[in-house]
């Protein structure tokens, strides 16, 4: 029976929405002709493929899911990069309750691209041969985008390429598709990318802004896919096989070092295409450093955004800026500081002065509390990429100091200050010679010269009211130095995502050479020269040599490249070390005081406070596939462990 699909007229916009209908259409419905015969026709189709992408950008989190509009229980406070109020814990993916169905949302994705793939061919004589290669090239790329979605999260899931007839009251046994191996969706995943690579142009003539597919695009989400799939291969040890033997979840190890080969030749496809931002950037000023890394991530024009998802006031807003503002600057909802990266995060940037055994310096050799006569002076010699990536105690943000500070130490001074606790110690602060404060509304103490502080700084640590500065840190990557805080509101903020950026597809080239480098020292010196030149533009310093880099040194680089870009969640999980990093950790933070006799400030650095203990179920590795889905076709084979 012939299917219909109207659209909502409203999605001549990228962001646009839409429906969808099977069977007979009544005759006040859009039908194909008035789709596909027309390229304004054929636009409104490919925007509402477009603003289904599963992407994870600013309106997703493990907690609800994609294209949600709270920005609470953040990615990266469910990864070690940072805390939140709201999430204390790792966790699985929410599947249920608020959020989009990712099984059957994807599915109804994969149909729609399907139908496109059919249809289209039927009305080519309306366009040039190249037209029609490019939509069908994009609807290759949206396939395989939503594929590798799926298979990142549940291993082998059913391939279904091509539209499922049904008949009202006819046998549903041809819709039980069962699930095919890992590997085969993998391989499904390449196959459409390379379509896509194969058919698009250099340059999506229909939008110019990177928010639409080019050869390029589809290359660099190959490049990712491809290294997901080589370090499954080889680093996984869940494994699931049906009654024939398909293995539904893992991938043989010998298949390894093919995908790691592919994400190379796709990674390598961007050369001379794409490049690093280096507009603002100065190889001898660490400032100027610095803001480059801050301009990078709003510059529409940079030469480093390969593909990026648009927001535009009033249709399409997000809240980012709303939710992670420093306490002081909070907006009219009253949000704040929902992103507080960790101290485990910060140690591991260069400059920032270490012990031996790679924690934060803060103790001098005698024991007592290092003083400074500022905050920002623990990181005078940080590497510049983390103080655009992270608030530190004092920075500027805003034109205003942003003040974090756990408390006051009025104590003796003389001979110096040891440390309020004991090493390890997951006890709260004493309250003897230590003024604190509960919240916002404090009370000013007087200091020995005359002058006022308040006891906790205008962003915190508050010890009864969690929307501040809880690790003493605040997120800075993708906040806008420009929006007035009268502004700052959960509805109102339109900061493009960057998805894909050159960066990490330098990235995945350098880890995926380096994964086949043991027979072949020239993939050894391509990833250590990449992560050199990644390290040159963050202001850190260039590895010695590439005898010196080891796996962990590239995974170090990528987490501290892509940080608070909701990259890291699914790098824990495809390195498959979630739950060894995280099983009983208790994350770090570093606390500001201020000596009032002293007239200096230190740091404490000691666990979380709240004691939250982290831990990730391996299960995890793979999601449950929903349970609706299963009732519907017992051919689907639930994953280990639910």
């Amino acid at each position: 029976m012939k299917r219909y699909i109207y659209i909502v007229l409203t999605i001549l916009t990228v962001f646009g929405s839409a429906c969808r209908k099977v069977n007979v259409a009544p005759q006040n419905i859009i039908q194909d002709p008035d789709i596909f015969s027309s390229a304004p026709g054929i636009q409104a189709y490919m925007a509402r493929l477009y603003s289904e992408l599963p992407i994870e950008d600013f309106r997703y989190s493990p907690a609800r899911g994609l294209n949600f509009f709270w920005i609470i229980s953040p990615t990266p406070a469910t990864t070690g990069e940072a805390l939140s109020r709201d999430q204390t814990n790792a966790m699985q993916e929410n599947f249920g309750g608020w959020n989009w169905d990712i099984w059957g949302g994807s599915y109804t994705v994969i149909h729609d691209c399907d139908y496109f793939i059919e249809t289209l061919p039927k009305y080519a004589g309306s366009f040039s041969k190249d037209q029609v290669n490019a939509w069908l090239g994009e609807a290759y790329f949206v396939r395989g985008m939503t594929y590798f979605a799926l298979v990142k999260r549940f291993g082998g899931v059913p391939i279904v390429n091509k539209t499922l007839d049904y008949t009202v009251g006819s046998s549903t046994d041809a819709l039980k598709i069962p699930r095919s191996s890992e590997k085969a969706v993998w391989d499904q995943v390449a196959s459409d990318f390379d379509f896509a690579i194969a058919n698009l142009p250099a340059v999506n003539a229909d939008y110019g802004d990177g928010s639409r597919a080019n050869k390029y695009v589809a290359a660099a989400f190959k490049s990712r896919a491809m290294l997901y799939a080589g370090t499954i291969a080889k680093y996984n040890t869940i494994t699931l096989f049906d009654g024939s033997q398909n293995q539904l979840c893992g991938i043989p190890a010998s298949a390894a070092a093919g995908y790691f080969q592919a994400a190379v030749d796709a990674a390598k496809m961007l050369d001379g295409v794409y490049s690093l931002y280096l507009k603002g950037w100065s190889a001898t000023d660490k400032t100027a450093q610095y803001q480059n890394f801050v301009n990078l991530f709003s510059d529409a024009s940079s030469p480093e955004s390969i593909f990026v998802r648009e927001y535009n006031y009033p249709n399409s807003v997000h809240g980012y800026d709303a939710y992670n503002v420093p306490r002081q600057l909070i907006g009219p909802n009253g949000y704040s500081s929902e992103v507080n990266p960790t101290l485990n995060f910060v140690e591991m940037f260069d400059g920032v002065p270490k012990n031996a055994n790679g924690t934060i310096q803060n103790l001098d050799a005698n024991g007592h509390y290092l003083l400074f006569n500022n905050t920002m002076d623990l990181f005078a010699n940080a590497e510049p990429r983390l103080r655009a990536s992270v608030i530190l105690p004092g920075d500027v943000f805003k034109g205003e100091s942003i003040e974090i500070r756990r408390g006051i130490y009025t104590g003796s001074a003389a001979g110096g200050i040891s440390p309020l606790l004991p090493a390890g110690s997951k006890s709260q602060y004493p309250t003897a010679n230590l003024v604190q404060s509960a919240n916002a509304g404090q009370t000013a103490f007087t200091l020995p010269d005359g002058s006022s502080m308040n006891p906790a700084g205008a962003s915190g640590i508050f010890t009864g009211d969690q929307t501040c500065a809880i690790s003493g840190f605040s997120v800075r990557k993708w906040l806008d130095p420009n929006l007035a805080t009268s502004q700052v509101l959960e509805n109102n903020e339109t900061q493009t995502w960057i998805e894909m950026r050159y960066a990490e597809v330098l990235l995945n080239r350098a880890e995926a050479e380096y994964e086949l480098g043991t027979s072949n020292s020239a993939n050894i010196t391509d990833a250590y020269n990449i992560i050199n030149q990644i390290r040159s533009r963050a202001g850190a310093i260039p590895l010695a040599s590439a005898g010196v880099m080891t796996i962990d040194t590239i995974r170090k680089e990528r987490r501290k490249e892509l940080a608070f870009e909701n990259k890291t969640y699914w790098d824990l999980r495809r390195w498959r070390i979630f739950d060894k990093e995280q099983n009983g950790t208790i994350y770090r933070v570093l606390m500001p005081f201020y000596s009032s006799q002293a007239g200096k400030y230190f740091f404490d650095a000691r666990t979380d406070e709240r004691n939250d203990v982290y831990t990730y179920d391996p299960r995890w590795y793979y999601e449950q596939i929903p349970g609706g889905a299963i009732s519907k076709s017992p051919n689907l084979i639930q994953n280990p462990g639910y």
